[in-house]
C-alpha cells in the first residue's frame, strides 16, 4: 500500500506557510485521514473570532472542502473526532453537526480538550472511505 498526501488548496499551503508539521489529508489503504482542521478562512488563511456555531460551520465547511477535493465526501466519513475547549457546546456543535451529516452519521469522540495556540473552540479531524 502507499501513503499519498493530498495537497488542497487554500489549506495545506497555509499550513505549510506557518511551518506546521502536518498534511491536511493523507490517503492511504483505501481511506482518507484528514487531519484536524480549525475554523480556517481558507481565503485569508486567518481564524476570525466568532461564536461556537460559526466555528464548527466553519470547520465542517473545510473538511467538506478538503474530502472533495481528495475526490471523497461527508457521505463516505466513517469517524469523526470532535474537539472542544468546553463540553458546554455540545448541543450547538450537534445542531450544526445534524445538518452536514443528515442521514447515517459516521462515528464519532466529542472531547473536551484545553486551548490551542490560536483563539478558537473547535477542531474536528475525520476518516473517510477513499
Amino acid at each position: 500500500m502507499k501513503k499519498e498526501i493530498v495537497d488542497v488548496p487554500g489549506i495545506s499551503n497555509r499550513l505549510k506557510k506557518a511551518r506546521i508539521p502536518l498534511s491536511t489529508a493523507v490517503r492511504g489503504g483505501g481511506f482518507l485521514f484528514v487531519s484536524g482542521l480549525p475554523p480556517l478562512d481558507r481565503k485569508t488563511g486567518k481564524v476570525p473570532i466568532a461564536d461556537i456555531t460559526r466555528q464548527t460551520e466553519m470547520v465542517l465547511d473545510n473538511i467538506k472542502f478538503t474530502l472533495e477535493a481528495a475526490g471523497s465526501s461527508l457521505d463516505k466519513v466513517v469517524k469523526c473526532n470532535v474537539f472542544v475547549t468546553s463540553s458546554a457546546y455540545f448541543d450547538e456543535v450537534n445542531a450544526v453537526y445534524r445538518r452536514y451529516f443528515r442521514r447515517d452519521p459516521p462515528a464519532r469522540v466529542f472531547c473536551n480538550v484545553g486551548a490551542w495556540a490560536q483563539k478558537f473552540d473547535i477542531e474536528i479531524e475525520c476518516i473517510a472511505i477513499a
